[in-house]
Order: C-alpha cells, then sequence, then structure tokens
C-alpha cells in the first residue's frame, strides 16, 4: 500500500528540535461562560476526530535514516491522553493563564503518540466579573501550518451555539495495522527509485504547454535568484533577540480591533500586514533602545511566513509555506515613515517572485536524500539568517462556539528556534487582532516591557494615520519575574 510520507519540510520541523527549541504551533482560546466538564469536553471532541484522521496517527520512522517518516494509525490511541483538564491558581487571571501557556509551550509533544494535545482550563477569573474558560491547543508543525490550522479549528468549532452533532462516520475507526520495519525500509527504498521517474513523466506531459511552461520556468528562476540575494546571502545584524535559547518558555499576547489596522493601512497606502510589521519594528526599536541598545541606521530581518496554499488545498493537513525575508527599520521612530520603508521592501518582494522561489526549493527538497536534508536543516537552525519570526495569519471573520460557548479571543502562538529568542504570531478573529508574543524564559525577562510598546505603537500608528485609535488595548503589567 501507498503510505502518507511527510514531505522534506515537514520533516525539517522534526529535525529542527534541538537545543531546546520544540517545532509546535500552539493557541490560547478564550470562550465565555461556563467551562463544560472535561467529560463533556471529551465528548465534543471525540466525533469530530474522524474529519481530521491524522489526528489519531502517529509518526513511524524508516530504519537506518533511509527515507522520511511515514503517518500510521496509533493502535493505541486514546483521546484522554490528548485532550487534558488545568485549573488556574489563586487568583486565577489572566497572568496566570499565561504562565500557564508558558510552561505548556516549553514542553515536547510526544513523538511516539499523535502529535497533538489540548488542555481544558477552568475558571478564569477577570476584570469583568463574566466567567470564562480556555483551551489551550499544540500541533506539532510537522502536522499543520498555520493557514490550514484556521481550517481545521473551524471544523472542530461551530458556527451557531446551538449546532447539531457532527456528521457521524459511515463505519467505526478501526486502526489499520502498523507497518513493519522491513516493508518501510522497502517502500523507501523504492520510492527512491520510483519518485524522479513520475516527476519526470510529469515534466514530459508539462512540454505540451511550452508556452505556459517557459513562463512558469522565468517566474520560478527570478524567485528563486531574489531568495538568494533577499535573504540566505548573509546573516542578520546581532541583537539580544539571537541568542541560544534555553528550555523555558514565556508567553504575554496584545490584542487590539482589526477596524483600526485597516482604517490604518488605507489612510497610509499600505496593507493589513504592512502596518503589522511596522507595529512590531517601532516596538522593538523602542524596545532595544530601553535596553541601552543603539538602533540608528539599524535595520532587522523578520521571517514572514507566506501561505502557497491553493483554495482546492484549504483544509489539507502538512505545510504549503514559503518565507519572505522583511526588513524591520527599528531605528526609524516615525511611525508613518516606517510603513512607507515596510511597504515598499515588500511590494518589491512579491514583484521579485521570493515566495515562488522559496516554493520551489521547498518542493526540490523532497528529492534530497533524507541524510542531506536533515543535515540542510540543522544547518538552517545554527544560522542567523533572520532576527524574529512574524506571522499574520486572517482568521475568520464570524463568532465561532464551542458546546454552545462563543469563542471570545485566539491568540496564535510560532515556535522559537535556535538562536531566536522571540518569535511573534497574529491573527485576526470576528473584528479583533491578537498578537501572540512567545520567547525564550531566561533571555526576555522584561517581555511584558515588549508587549506595552507593542499597545503604544499601535496607537502611535493611528494617530499618524489621522484615524482613531482602538477603543481599548489589551497591554500586560509590566513587570518582570
Amino acid at each position: 500500500m501507498v503510505r502518507d510520507r511527510l514531505s522534506a519540510l515537514d520533516t525539517s520541523f522534526l529535525h529542527l528540535e534541538t537545543g531546546g527549541a520544540h517545532m509546535h504551533v500552539a493557541s490560547i482560546l478564550v470562550f465565555a461562560g461556563v467551562a463544560p466538564t472535561h467529560e463533556q469536553f471529551l465528548a465534543g471532541v471525540e466525533p469530530r476526530l474522524h474529519l481530521v484522521p491524522r489526528y489519531r496517527q502517529r509518526l513511524a520512522h524508516v530504519p537506518l535514516g533511509q527515507g522520511r517518516p511515514v503517518w500510521v494509525d496509533d493502535p493505541h490511541f486514546n483521546i484522554a491522553y490528548h485532550v487534558r483538564h488545568a485549573a488556574l491558581p489563586a487568583p486565577g487571571g489572566e497572568r496566570e493563564l499565561r504562565n500557564l501557556a508558558g510552561r505548556l509551550f516549553a514542553q515536547p509533544l510526544d513523538r511516539t503518540k499523535p502529535l497533538w494535545e489540548m488542555v481544558l482550563v477552568e475558571r478564569i477569573q477577570d476584570e469583568d466579573g463574566e466567567r470564562r474558560f480556555a483551551v489551550i491547543a499544540k500541533t506539532h508543525h510537522a502536522l499543520v501550518d498555520g493557514v490550514s490550522g484556521v481550517d481545521i479549528m473551524s471544523i472542530l468549532l461551530d458556527l451557531t451555539p446551538d449546532a447539531g452533532p457532527p456528521p457521524v462516520p459511515e463505519s467505526p475507526w478501526v486502526p489499520r495495522p502498523a507497518p513493519t520495519a522491513s516493508e518501510l525500509l522497502a517502500e523507501a527504498l523504492l520510492e527512491r527509485v520510483t519518485v524522479p521517474r513520475e516527476a519526470a513523466r510529469g515534466l514530459r506531459a508539462l512540454t505540451r504547454a511550452p508556452r505556459e511552461v517557459a513562463g512558469r520556468a522565468v517566474e520560478t528562476l527570478t524567485g528563486l535568484g531574489s531568495l538568494a540575494f533577499s535573504g540566505t546571502g548573509s546573516p542578520a545584524p546581532p541583537t539580544p533577540l539571537n541568542v541560544e535559547i534555553g528550555p523555558h518558555r514565556r508567553y504575554t499576547w496584545v490584542d487590539t480591533e482589526l477596524a483600526t489596522f485597516k482604517a490604518i493601512k488605507t489612510a497610509l497606502g499600505a496593507t493589513l500586514n504592512d502596518v503589522v510589521l511596522a507595529s512590531v519594528s517601532l516596538a522593538l526599536g523602542r524596545f532595544l533602545r530601553e535596553r541601552g541598545e543603539p538602533t540608528e541606521q539599524l535595520e532587522l530581518t523578520a521571517m514572514v511566513p507566506v501561505s502557497v496554499r491553493a483554495d482546492a488545498q484549504r483544509g489539507a493537513l502538512g505545510n504549503r509555506v514559503a518565507a519572505m525575508w522583511a526588513p524591520l527599520p527599528v531605528g526609524v521612530e516615525d511611525p508613518a515613515e516606517v510603513v512607507a520603508i515596510v511597504h515598499d521592501a515588500m511590494q518589491g518582494l512579491k514583484e521579485s517572485g521570493q515566495a515562488v522561489g522559496a516554493a520551489t526549493l521547498t518542493a526540490l527538497a523532497d528529492f534530497a536524500p533524507p541524510t542531506i536534508m536533515t543535515q540542510a536543516a540543522r544547518l538552517q537552525a545554527r544560522q542567523r539568517y533572520f532576527n524574529v519570526v512574524v506571522t499574520n495569519v486572517p482568521g475568520p471573520q464570524l463568532p465561532l462556539y464551542m458546546l454552545g460557548r462563543r469563542l471570545e479571543r485566539f491568540y496564535p502562538v510560532v515556535p522559537l528556534a535556535r538562536m531566536q529568542a522571540l518569535g511573534i504570531a497574529v491573527m485576526s478573529y470576528d473584528g479583533q487582532l491578537g498578537y501572540g508574543l512567545l520567547a525564550d524564559y531566561d533571555a526576555l525577562p522584561d517581555l511584558e516591557f515588549l508587549a506595552g510598546h507593542l499597545g503604544d505603537a499601535i496607537g502611535d500608528l493611528a494617530r499618524a494615520a489621522g484615524v482613531a485609535a482602538p477603543d481599548a488595548i489589551t497591554r500586560p503589567a509590566r513587570t518582570v519575574d
């Protein structure tokens, strides 16, 4: 039988898990109302697992490293291991929720089991006195990327508070027999011989439309050249954000109104992503200067993952992402000027086809021998091609529900790599824009100060654009633990 083998990109996320780096994407979902019991939560999740079959699959490794791992059914799958229950210590507020999230994000997922888990967190005490609870979810990056994760979230949640049960599968789930080591090795060796042959057949088919192929080839080669020139040729400048990370994590968030960002980007002639990057640049500049770091004429590099997933692939698991290297002019303090610099740079990157080049390199890696691909992933983890990761994923702009409870806020998480002490993930949901900041615990004890600067930067951008500032920006207390 043909097994579902990990792509080279998906496998690289396994190899990047060294030196305290854990390659799981994650999120905090905050709901209104009284939390369901653990049993009710289990009963709400389990009937939906047939909609995402990989949630009951684990990795199977090819002997002697002769092929990339494959996904196989877990014969010992136990949903209670993956869906857990926790309570916050007193006073049970958002500070305690952030601390719990930091501890959970610091723990690697068990590779002998399906690579995901959820934690139901009951009784969050907010200042307004309303009852709330949270779900902290983790999924390994080898399993799902940020954009496809949005589709999966919409499967696990409902569009109405009184939605009926999910569709019943045609037959109950029965795990398929696990392959033996000899079967895995034989299949990997056979694939190594046959896949290039299949690729050649595809190339012969494409030559039947030579004009279209020629156009694609020019676009791809241009993108490859831009990619090499833009990021992989020289390291990013050294900063306190680029140090060896340890095993512990801090997490915090900032949320604001999506309408404010839309008004800013319209007034300043930019894109929403330009405004997000400008807010990060302004906040990082202030943060570095507050630490006594010189920022004059300093330009950091942000690695910005972009989706290359076609509309027909939405909802599919695995990664369809490429990378763009965006400038962060942290030495510039004028908000409008920062937006202009970022906008011009991003326009140039888009026109150069850099994302196309990155996607092509990703596809070519599927044909690389596993040992070479492993070393390339390790090399990537050791190099400083970027200072920080900034993701911006558009989420659903309508309310979602779980077991009748409304999802109020959504905070995303992007993992840290070696020599990268900060990751910033941004996601919109139902008119809100949530920033999730994950940091190394020891390298950034003042993470809350950075969150405060981010809130200030959003307000400054609004004033520079001549639009109303957000009514409220969540700004965590500026304390250092």
